[in-house]
């Protein structure tokens, strides 16, 4: 079947370089079962579950001349284990060889001649565990009608759903006449439209099961959004290289509703707090200017229900819209409690706050919702000039019981999200069963000392659940 790519998902597409590829990545840590986790049960469950992801089957066709947005084409020459591969650590593993295998495939480029994704099951991992790594394009998610292949992988139980047999055939694919031929047919049926999709960039300023919303709806946002100008100087932002560095943090999902319930604010609030606080102790680590005004901008997405669908969203719907939401994160401050207070304001003021996506809904989803929301929040973010903030950050909510990965148990579960332009760092946050999972990823180059982040995120969390007490 041949599909016209939409305007946004051209536009990812065509914007990515290779210093800023435009895909998602996760890390999924697992408990090595007593009989292992074989790479042909990671097959079969994954080929299980492709008819929920189509386009996971699809590849890009551009069309000639570019007269039009490119096309998804069944790939007939689809090879699973092409995409799903194998990799180990030197074993013992330790997390720190893993974090750098992350950085690795994550810096290089995806094949566009195949469907856009790979995902490598990595052994060796110390401590009886397994790593599930994979990377999807920003193209190829676009909420809940394209969802990330690590949504629909997971289960909440041990045993996996029973599967009917999937008879697929691909679509015969197009040649490049035909492709040229339908593009010329559109300009004579629909040329303003065509003349839009020729000239548009991203325009999804929040996106709902991969829709265009309400433009008109969204407007005040968008305005309220640009009218904060250009982001502040910082040290996050210069030029972008191709290698990166990944590392992690893990901390208690209590520890963060502890501080929510002495001050009276979001736990989205608490993780700002606590980003910002370690983003202050950095920046002084190198010797930065950091004056009690000095600010850092943040586009942290929110998660948010559409006002009409919050009764009726129900198991594979739509989960949420993700709405932009810059804040300037208070670096300057020295007291948490204050830096805490300014965030939980400007939260409380954002015109979305009242509708946030709480975890105890997100369980009555199917399958695993973090990646496909992660990859919604980056869509956001993408849609405006990196000059309006300094970095991104994502914070999604999951669910809050064990999950398992082809009867595996899930034990960790990290966003790698992807650096935008001039921007040397990205934080996702995911909770999950009891845990929050930060997912840093850095410029090589510019953020060699990226490392010291876990450590200044549990500083900082310390100092609030101190004043807390």
């Amino acid at each position: 079947m041949v599909t016209r790519l939409s305007a946004s998902d051209a536009s990812f597409y065509h914007l990515e370089n290779t210093s800023t590829p435009m895909y998602v990545g996760s890390l999924s840590i697992l408990r090595k079962p007593r009989n292992g986790l074989s790479y042909e049960t990671l097959l079969a469950t994954v080929e299980q579950r492709l008819p929920q992801i189509p386009r996971y089957r699809q590849k890009v066709r551009e069309v000639t001349l570019g007269l039009a947005r490119p096309v998804w084409v069944d790939d007939r020459d689809f090879d699973i284990t092409y995409h799903i591969r194998r990799s180990a650590l030197p074993s013992p593993g330790s997390d720190a060889q893993l974090h750098d295998l992350v950085a690795r495939l994550g810096s290089r480029p995806l094949d566009k001649s195949r469907p856009l994704w790979e995902m490598y099951l990595v052994e060796g991992l110390a401590r009886n565990r397994v790593a599930i790594y994979t990377k999807s394009h920003q193209a190829l998610v676009n909420g809940m009608t394209a969802l990330e292949i690590g949504h629909v992988i997971a289960d909440r139980t041990a045993k996996p759903p029973e599967f009917g047999e999937d008879i697929w055939i691909p679509a015969r694919e197009p040649s490049d006449r035909q492709l040229l031929l339908g593009a010329i047919g559109e300009w004579i049926t629909r040329p303003a439209e065509q003349l839009a999709a020729v000239r548009s960039a991203v325009t999804e300023v929040a996106t709902n099961a991969g829709q265009l919303v309400e433009v008109g709806k969204r407007a005040a946002v968008v305005a309220k959004t640009f009218a904060r100008g250009t982001a502040p100087s910082s040290p996050l932002n210069t030029t972008v290289s191709r290698n990166r560095r990944f590392t992690v943090a893990s901390h208690r999902l209590e520890d963060y509703r502890l501080v929510r319930a002495r001050y009276d604010c979001d736990v989205n609030d608490v993780v700002l707090a606590v980003i910002a606080g370690a983003l202050r102790n950095w920046l002084l680590s190198r010797g930065e200017p950091v004056g009690t005004s000095t600010t850092v901008r943040a586009m942290a997405p929110m998660s948010v229900y559409p006002e009409n669908e919050l009764d009726a969203a129900g198991p594979g719907q739509a989960i949420s819209e993700v709405s932009p939401f810059l804040v300037d994160l208070p670096v300057g401050e020295g007291n948490p409690v204050i830096r805490l207070s300014q965030i939980a304001h400007a939260t409380e003021s954002h015109s979305t706050a009242a509708s946030l996506v709480d975890a105890r809904t997100i369980v009555t989803l199917s399958g695993f919702a973090p990646p496909t929301l992660h990859a919604m929040g980056i869509r956001v973010a993408t849609s405006f000039t990196p000059r309006l903030f300094n970095l991104l950050i994502t914070n999604v909510p999951g669910a809050q019981k064990q999950m398992y990965v082809a009867g595996t148990k899930l034990l960790e579960t990290y966003a790698v999200p992807p650096l935008l332009h001039n921007q040397v760092l990205a934080i996702s946050v995911t909770s999950y069963n009891g845990m929050l999972y930060f997912g840093i990823n850095a410029d090589r180059d510019a953020m060699s000392d990226v490392d010291v982040i876990p450590g200044l995120l549990r500083e900082s969390l310390d100092e609030l659940l101190e004043a807390a007490k």
